[in-house]
């Protein structure tokens, strides 16, 4: 009986300890599309640090103190605007006050061209609608360009302006990703973590019957997020 107490002891510590490591510290995540190729793959599995920015206290509205605050260039995973009970992963491309801009498939930050290596340009799955885009009319610069008329597209858009404690985002397949460009800004009671490292990867559109045993990326087991 003894020994029965004290392996249950056991099991209900690594239960606990297993909870609060996920809750406040490192979670999996799993790469379901590829909106962030060729800088994650779909079939890739991350371990997410949810401490970096502050790990929020379940059943509340309280985080935990920050190692730092997010910064541009950060991929980061996030709960989808929309529909929060959805994480997204995507790059952090506009911090509050920034202002942000596309011509012709270029970013703009601040005025300034952007030299995104990450990026890459695939085939899109047809043209978005303009509808998609009219969220961007109230954070919109005014320019004289605009003041003829705005009519954003998927490659051109803005200049808009990153409000107050919110965080615009972009996928590195700016052709096939749906991010801040249609659905708006990511506030930053909804940012979860960075991902630190692909723990596992396989190829999902293997044709083997068991291709998470079969079709192993070996050569991105380890590989850090950048």
């Amino acid at each position: 009986m003894d020994g029965f107490w004290e392996w249950s002891k056991i099991i209900i510590f690594a239960v606990a300890l297993f909870i609060v490591i996920r809750t406040f510290g490192v979670e999996a995540y799993k790469i379901p599309s590829g909106s962030m190729e060729r800088t994650l793959l779909v079939g890739d599995f991350l371990l997410v640090n949810k401490a970096l920015y502050g790990a929020e206290i379940p059943f509340t509205n309280v985080r935990l103190p920050a190692i730092r605050a997010p910064k541009r260039g950060d991929v980061i995973v996030f709960q989808y605007p929309l529909n929060p009970q959805q994480s997204y992963v995507k790059r952090l491309i506009g911090l509050p006050h920034d202002t942000v801009e596309m011509r012709n498939g270029e970013l703009y930050l601040n005025g300034r061209m952007q030299n995104e290596r990450y990026v890459i340009h695939s085939h899109p799955v047809g043209e978005p609608l303009e509808e998609e885009f009219r969220w961007q009319d109230q954070y919109l610069v005014r320019t004289a360009q605009a003041s003829v008329g705005y009519h954003p597209s998927r490659n051109t858009w803005g200049p808009l302006i990153v409000p107050e404690k919110s965080y615009f985002m972009l996928g590195d397949n700016r052709d096939n990703s749906e991010d801040s460009r249609y659905w708006g800004f990511v506030a930053d009671s909804l940012i979860k973590g960075k991902p630190l490292v692909v723990y596992y990867s396989y190829e999902r559109d293997a044709t083997h019957k068991v291709p998470w045993l079969t079709d192993i990326r070996w050569s991105r087991l380890g590989t850090r997020i950048r």
